[in-house]
């Protein structure tokens, strides 16, 4: 029998291409999402900064201003302390439920991002699907955070973790109402395609002039979601001791600490996604149509201007998160269960039986 040395290279060499093709596959999908992963980390420490310095102003005192040029790095400094310090374990609490509560916070909300379109189709998943799949995927958190109240067989914690599941459940149903009304208005419950929706007539095309009362029941509930002052009940520390957090200390505790910035930096992104034109210039398309359509003409220039505008809209929104949890006291539990319940649940219900009659009517 003769081997023809030639066939064999051949098929080897195949393998080889193919194998190679394997494995650049598997890179292009990971590197999306590295870079993902590493913009919003940059962004919560920019979040934190700004925090610190917003807070400093409003408060008439000096913020951070020794780790690095006008304390830049005081973010960065923090989270490797926390990452150094010892990582304590309570000795009769359940510590599988203790160790893996801070993980489901925040791996919950870093799923999220994947259909967040920061500018004209840059994003990492386009889902029909994409704003259930957020309200999905964001309501396991309060999950994460029982677990660890649980788990830490402390009072303080579990009653804490009791807290941030009734104050989920409360608040999700008015958001996840105001959702529904936006993907009624843009006929699609994409991202992409509820941002494109606004892009027609510019600033004036933007959902926050056509649901006004949806966006104010929005902004409510999503500084619900986030446990932000004045709705910080599951961590309020004159009557809790920090709540779910109570017993936590190192890399676990700062586990806790970013997942709450990333919410926060998460409802932001839907906050300019669903009523504030996402990527868009927003300038009206009759006076300035070369800029209007910017991200169509040019690729690269207009995916970076696209991520400009995007966080620049979300940024105002932080501000304004920022300032109101400087600016106004914490609600008692009664307060904030009436509030989602008696006010903000019928109110989103009203404003999404109003965009329904007036989409029937349109037909």
């Amino acid at each position: 029998m003769i081997i023809d040395t030639t066939e064999i290279q051949a098929i080897n060499s195949f393998f080889r291409l193919e194998s190679l093709k394997e494995v650049y596959g598997i890179v292009w999908i990971l590197v999306p999402i590295f870079i993902l992963v590493l913009g919003i980390t940059l962004g919560v420490l920019v979040i934190v900064w700004l925090e610190r310095e917003i807070s400093a102003g409003i408060q008439q005192r000096i913020g951070p201003e020794y780790a690095g040029p006008l304390g830049i790095l005081q973010a960065l400094a923090d989270g490797t302390k926390l990452l150094f310090k010892e990582n304590l374990l309570p000795s009769r609490g359940d510590t599988r439920l203790f160790s893996i509560g801070p993980s489901i916070a925040v791996i919950s909300i870093l799923l999220s991002y994947s259909v967040i379109p920061f500018s004209y189709r840059f994003i990492l998943a386009d889902l029909s699907i994409g704003v259930f799949l957020w309200i999905a995927v964001s309501s396991l958190a309060p999950v994460g955070l029982l677990m660890s109240g649980y788990g830490s067989n402390n009072k303080y914690s579990f009653l804490g973790g009791l807290r941030a599941a009734a104050q989920s459940i409360s608040y999700e149903i008015p958001l996840t109402l105001c959702v529904l009304s936006i993907s009624l208005l843009s006929n699609s419950l994409s991202t992409v395609d509820i941002v494109e929706a606004q892009s027609t007539y510019g600033f004036w095309g933007w959902n926050l002039w056509r649901q006004p009362i949806g966006f104010i029941v929005f902004l409510i509930s999503s500084l619900a979601e986030c446990e932000r002052l004045p709705f910080d009940l599951p961590e309020a520390e004159e009557e809790l001791v920090a709540g779910y957090q109570t017993e936590y200390s190192g890399i676990k505790f700062g586990l806790f600490y970013v997942a709450s910035y990333l919410n926060l930096l998460l409802s932001s992104l839907f906050v300019t996604v669903l009523y504030l034109g996402g990527w868009n210039l927003s300038i009206p398309y009759l006076f300035v149509p070369e800029l209007f359509d910017i991200t169509k003409r040019s690729k690269v220039f207009g995916t970076i201007m696209g991520i400009f505008i995007t966080l620049a809209k979300t940024y105002v929104f932080l501000f304004i998160s920022i300032a109101t949890r400087w600016t106004l006291p914490r609600l008692r539990m009664d307060q904030l269960l009436n509030l989602g319940w008696k006010f903000l649940l019928p109110i989103s219900l009203g404003n999404l039986l109003l965009t329904t009659s007036s989409q029937l009517l349109s037909l």
